[in-house]
């Protein structure tokens, strides 16, 4: 009698059977969804920084804010950051010159134009200005967070003591920045 080493079929079924369960189990705990919509809000936080910085920079070299028309310039109309100002092409200042314009090479080439390009893309997350408006007042960039480690971070910040400035709406679940959630905002 002659034996045939192998395997049978269900010996393989089951090692087929095993072998799928951990690979749910693998990617369940990787969640992939939550990993990119991380790296979107990663990649929010950087770009708000930036602007940030630019607008930080532009009122060092000019000594006004880049929606101001100058250093006597006191006019408060819709083009201020006062409230809740989406950023994008219709961000302008006070003679209706673009900010972001302003910003970039065709200004004072605080950010590049690869940088307005990207954050003024439909497809991407809105970042949004505010400002209370009253003089020392800080400026805020803020964004709707995607991945719940983000939610998370914004809804901890809220139940926080937050500075007297900071924009009570952004921690109101409501659609100031974008989506009826807690907002993270910077600085």
């Amino acid at each position: 009698m002659r034996k045939i080493k192998g395997f049978t079929m269900i010996e393989l079924l089951i090692v087929i059977a095993v072998l799928g369960i951990l690979a749910i189990a693998v990617l369940a705990a990787i969640n992939p969804i939550e990993q990119i919509n991380r790296g979107k809000d990663t990649g929010s936080r950087s770009d708000a920084e930036q602007l940030i910085g630019a607008v930080d920079r532009f009122y060092t070299a000019n000594g006004y804010y880049p929606w101001r028309i100058g250093a006597t310039d006191t006019e408060a109309n819709g083009s201020t950051p006062t409230g809740w100002i989406a950023v994008g092409n219709n961000w302008v200042d006070t003679a209706g010159a673009s900010i972001l314009d302003k910003l970039s090479a065709g200004g004072t080439a605080e950010i590049k134009a690869s940088f307005v390009k990207r954050i003024t893309d439909p497809a991407y997350n809105t970042l949004f200005v505010y400002n209370n408006g009253t003089q020392g007042d800080s400026t805020y960039v803020c964004f709707a967070p995607k991945s719940a480690n983000f939610v998370t971070e914004a809804k901890t910040r809220c139940e926080g003591d937050l500075p007297e400035d900071f924009p009570s709406s952004a921690c109101e679940n409501n659609t100031d920045c974008g989506s009826g959630r807690n907002c993270i905002c910077l600085p």
